[in-house]
């Protein structure tokens, strides 16, 4: 057996449809496309969320909220998960690097360090953003909280 003598099994294959290639072969005159509307036109595309003519989904919904376009999304970083790593790595200043290399955050979205739990080593702390708790448990075990 070799790659030029290989077919496919008996049947497993079909011819495609030829459509619009006349009367002779069924498939000629509206060409499976039924009479008038703006299927059967040329260069048909459906709108997205089209219903056929009725009120579309998004449109019979309620609008509500707000959404803020210049909205920033922050990695959280708790004052525990620091304390954690600063206790396992001996770290005296945490970074994103060093967040990045513990595999908490990927270093492409900012990192903002929140208040939850509690700090006991003093560490230098850079992020993009801080919480006013945070900044103050820092700053009073004798940290420093640098923004980028």
């Amino acid at each position: 057996m070799k790659l030029n003598n290989l077919k496919p099994a008996e049947g497993s294959t079909h011819s495609r449809r030829r459509i619009g290639r006349g009367p002779g072969s069924g498939l000629g005159g509206t060409s499976t496309r039924g009479h008038k509307g703006a299927k059967a036109r040329s260069g048909y595309k459906k709108k997205v969320g089209f219903e056929g003519g009725q009120m579309p989904l998004q449109r019979r919904l309620p609008k509500s909220g707000f959404k803020n376009i210049n909205h920033k999304e922050f990695f959280a970083v708790n004052l525990s998960t620091l304390q954690k790593l600063a206790e396992a790595k001996g770290y005296t200043k945490i970074g994103v690097e060093e967040l990045v290399a513990a595999g908490l955050t990927n270093g492409k979205e900012p990192v903002k360090v929140l208040a939850n739990g509690e700090l006991k080593a003093k560490i230098d702390v850079v992020a993009n953003a801080f919480s006013k708790k945070a900044e103050e448990a820092i700053k009073a075990v004798g940290g420093n909280a640098t923004i980028i």
